[in-house]
């Protein structure tokens, strides 16, 4: 499977944790998860690397992280610059916050020419969920179903992993997740982020909307971890979107607002410019939202090196 392309959103700044947990070692010889991710995805066949960094970052991390990261094979870097901003937009004097990973995509835009997978940096998605992406990613004829119909060359035939949503908890606070409607035939309908998830002795639970009413979650239900799949055409309507969001979103809140990939998503669906076919995967997500959960990365990775699954040290001496 060779022309696949894995980018990697790091410039996240990490504010419930209380660092730069891309760069926070959990692996026995001192690894990242972005360093599992990588490797899972080029066992994959996915054959380049693409880290989006936030200004000033790249360097450092290349001296760092990346320079492991290329032993494996090639990566390329990208900035993720408050500026220039389209015609007619300036950025808001004291804004520091990111513009969101919609806009991060868009930073790697110039360095995306074939079928490309999106992650983030601090979370563990597993081989599986990478090998299930660049299956599909690799197709070269439809999967059968009416909305492919009128062929899969078209530019907005999208998809994404789903994960249970029981296997995507921590014991230490709540977490923010995209909760999935499938139909029947596999295809995303909408996503609803939800703020507020935790676990309970009765199973996942999250704060509706009003802010005080809890909802059950059941078990099985599929969520997204922002592992998603895209053709390069889908970088057009991403960046079509950009200005409308930057009318609206400085009107409200200059300094916070972001643009968010999974919006420019749910826009397309509704307006009918793409679909997602849903890939559901029994992988256990691992992460460090919060500076207790890195004791229990750090074991499971170790098992996962016991076991065999990576090798010691990830990258070799």
């Amino acid at each position: 499977m060779a022309g696949l392309t894995l980018v990697v959103m790091a410039g996240g700044l990490g504010s419930r944790y209380g660092g730069l947990k891309q760069i926070d070692p959990v692996g026995p010889s001192g690894e990242t998860i972005l360093e599992y991710s990588v490797y899972d995805a080029r066992r994959a066949g996915f054959t380049e690397v693409v880290i989006v960094l936030a200004p000033g970052l790249v360097e450092p991390f290349r001296a760092g992280v990346g320079q492991r990261l290329e032993r494996g094979g090639p990566v390329r870097y990208a900035s993720q610059e408050l500026g220039p901003l389209p015609a007619g937009f300036q950025v808001p004097a004291g804004r520091r916050k990111p513009w969101g990973t919609a806009h991060a995509v868009l930073a790697a835009k110039n360095l995306i020419d074939a079928p490309f997978a999106i992650i983030t940096a601090d979370d563990y998605y597993g081989p599986t969920a990478f090998g299930a992406m660049a299956r599909w990613l690799s197709r070269s004829k439809p999967p059968e179903g009416p909305s492919y119909a009128d062929g899969f060359d078209k530019l907005n035939h999208l998809c994404m992993v789903g994960y249970r949503v029981e296997q995507t908890l921590t014991d230490h606070g709540a977490v923010a997740r995209g909760v999935c409607e499938v139909g029947d035939d596999g295809f995303l309908r909408w996503i609803t982020e939800r703020t507020r998830i935790e676990p309970t002795p009765g199973g996942a639970r999250y704060l509706g909307d009003d802010g005080q009413t809890w909802a059950r979650l059941s078990a099985g239900t599929l969520v997204s971890m922002s592992l998603w799949g895209f053709t390069p055409g889908f970088l057009t309507l991403v960046e079509q979107g950009f200005p409308d969001f930057l009318a609206a979103g400085l009107a409200v809140d200059p300094l916070g607002c972001e643009y968010l990939l999974p919006t420019v998503v749910e826009a397309a669906l509704q307006a009918g410019q793409a679909d997602v076919i849903v890939l559901p995967t029994s992988e256990r997500w691992y992460g460090v939202t919060y500076q207790a959960d890195k004791p229990g990365v750090v074991q499971a990775l170790a098992a996962k090196h016991a076991t065999g699954q990576y090798p010691t040290p990830l990258w070799g001496d």
